[in-house]
């Protein structure tokens, strides 16, 4: 965190319920009475109804909850328990916390609202930026409750009596027009991107972009209004066309990844993100676990300890075709060395579908992180809530669904996120001619490629014949295949012999362009580009749950791994999954609070 807008503060809150968040008194705030009398009052209670948003992204939802669904999986055999395992009850703890966290934020945002023009003197632009973004957070929180445990509990004011505490469940439908009435409202009040600077704070493109997922949720399970893609459509050309904005994408997947880790702000691409900073040696407090939790596993303090929390499964990364930068830089294609160096890595070889099954997420490297020392459980690293390749797809899902076929428009949508993570070097290379001679590797150079990046590779020698040349491994881009615009020359020098040669094949951009298909062909393509292009960030088994096929993936992502790795651990993860996993239990602490509250079916 860089702390442009946020001061040097948290609120330490102990995790209550529903029915303590009713108290008159709340605990986790001045007295109304004597407070919100100025700005620095105003954004120092904002601090606290934006604090939950660390706790939201910063700690057990990016491992061990299971949201990654086909995608991943928990990469631990303890506990047994636990939504990561779809093996849990109503009293899990981390879903109470879970709930618990949601309301304070909701609480703290409906006590600022009450009091943000306590103060008329306080000038106006403030106090509506102010009350956008709570009202925004607001609602958001809400989004976060409904996707989890469907319809919830709406409170939106603080309570003034123990009468209070006892509010039913709002419908669905309830409590997604409540998100987008505050979302709407808040739109008009908060600024630009560009005026803020940065993505750690809620503006226009961050509103009409989450707007955007609102209304595709509100049209998917279980709302199912199908009204709303057009809405979804609308707010992603929102922000699309805002030409003050001008979001883009960033020319280099993995970049997007290492500012995250290096505090470095992309607002181009990066609208709206988590702002974590400090390692526990210093005054700073606000810490995550990215990187750690969710990064590839080692006990190496320069590379930065990771505990390698969740593993991709071989059916995520069978879904990359060869081309695509993603994969690599998604899923390791080494582990990290517990000694050594700064990043000192071993490559993996093999790609059997049991041996993928044991590769880290990689999104999220410590290796790049800039702030020493590198401690362990606490990272500075920011984690995205909303990026504009998020919104590209959102827009072209909701274009999908409003026409009999796919648009222009959309087809040039999913393209553009293609094209930006799609591999322009080395594609094949053919030996021509073995050549005589050879009584060791000779060596193998490129003709030097576009910003002087130009592949590497490494000859094969039997009977005095070069018999292959093979790039050489990278843990970026899975191969030094360097960047051409045409095919590089490759020459051969040394090992003794002479007369091998060799011809390369580049990739193009093109290649990356998605083929001619019909609605349903399109629908499905954009369902596994979500997965290729947002893996890891929190977001799949909710989109899973609205299209509805969530307990079909996971039973059948199940059956693949047993084929892969019969009598795994994480294989059964996947066959425990059953209908009521569509949603999280409403807490057993909530129900014997909250007697008007109800349980979700079968739970």
């Amino acid at each position: 965190m860089k702390h442009r807008y946020y001061l040097l503060f948290v609120l330490f809150l102990s995790l209550i319920s529903c029915h303590d968040l009713l108290n008159k008194t709340p605990d986790d705030f001045l007295a109304p009475e004597t407070y919100y009398t100025s700005e620095a009052q105003l954004n120092y209670s904002l601090n606290g109804v934006y604090d939950i948003m660390g706790y939201t992204y910063g700690t057990i939802r990016l491992y061990r909850l299971g949201l990654e669904a086909d995608e991943g999986y928990y990469a631990r055999t303890t506990p047994v328990t636990g939504p990561q395992s779809y093996n849990f009850t109503a009293s899990d703890s981390n879903i109470s916390s879970i709930w618990a966290n949601w309301y304070v934020g909701i609480n703290r945002a409906n006590i600022l609202l009450e009091n943000v023009d306590k103060n008329p003197g306080i000038n106006q632009a403030v106090r509506d930026q102010v009350k956008g973004e709570a009202l925004f957070l607001r609602a958001y929180y809400y989004f976060l409750l409904v996707q989890s445990f469907e319809g919830v509990p709406l409170i939106l004011k603080s309570a003034s009596s123990a009468a209070e505490t006892e509010v039913p469940r709002a419908s669905v439908k309830e409590v997604y027009d409540q998100i987008l009435s505050d979302m709407k409202e808040a739109e008009a009040l908060v600024p630009g991107i560009r005026t803020v600077g940065f993505g750690g704070r809620v503006t226009k493109s961050a509103v009409r972009g989450i707007l955007a997922r609102v209304c595709l949720y509100m049209a998917g399970y279980p709302l199912k209004d199908v009204s709303k893609y057009t809405e979804a459509r609308d707010w992603a050309k929102k922000v699309m066309e805002d030409t003050e904005a001008a979001h883009s994408l960033n020319p280099s997947y993995s970049q997007v990844f290492i500012n995250y880790a290096q505090d470095k702000y992309d607002i181009n691409e990066s609208i709206w993100e988590v702002e974590f900073w400090g390692n526990k040696t210093d005054a700073y407090t606000e810490t995550g676990y990215v990187g750690f939790a969710n990064g590839p596993q080692t006990s190496n303090v320069l590379t930065g300890p990771g505990y390698g929390g969740v593993c991709a499964t071989h059916s995520l990364y069978l879904l990359y075709e060869p081309g695509d930068l993603r994969r690599d830089w998604a899923i390791a294609n080494f582990t990290y060395n517990s000694t050594g160096e700064l990043g000192s890595k071993k490559f993996q070889t093999s790609t059997s579908n049991a041996s993928l099954l044991k590769r880290n997420c990689a999104k999220f490297r410590r290796e790049f992180e800039v702030l020493l020392p590198k401690v362990s459980s606490a990272t500075p690293q920011n984690f995205p809530v909303l990026r504009y390749s998020d919104v590209l797809l959102m827009f072209a899902e909701a274009e999908n669904e409003i026409n009999g076929e796919p648009s222009q428009a959309a087809i040039d949508a999913v393209n553009q996120v293609r094209q930006r993570s799609w591999a322009s070097g080395v594609k094949k290379i053919t030996v021509t001619s073995g050549g005589t001679g050879y009584t060791s590797a000779p060596s193998v150079t490129f003709s030097a490629g576009e910003n002087n990046n130009t592949a590497t590779a490494t000859a094969t020698i039997k009977s005095g014949k070069v018999t292959a040349i093979t790039l050489n491994q990278d843990a970026v881009y899975g191969t030094q295949l360097g960047t051409y615009a045409s095919e590089p020359v490759i020459t051969i020098t040394g090992g003794g012999g002479s007369g091998a040669t060799a011809t390369a094949e580049i990739y193009k951009i093109t290649d990356a362009n998605i083929p001619t298909m019909d609605k349903t062909a399109f629908r499905e393509f954009i369902q596994k580009e979500r997965a290729r292009e947002l893996c890891f960030e929190t977001l799949r088994k909710y989109d899973l749950v609205r299209w509805e096929i969530f307990q079909f993936t996971m039973q059948e992502t199940g059956k693949q791994i047993d084929l892969a790795a019969p009598g795994t651990y994480y294989g059964q993860y996947y066959k425990n999954v059953s209908e009521k996993h569509l949603t999280w239990p409403i807490p057993t602490r909530e129900l014997t609070a909250n007697k008007a509250l109800v349980q979700n079916l079968n739970w």
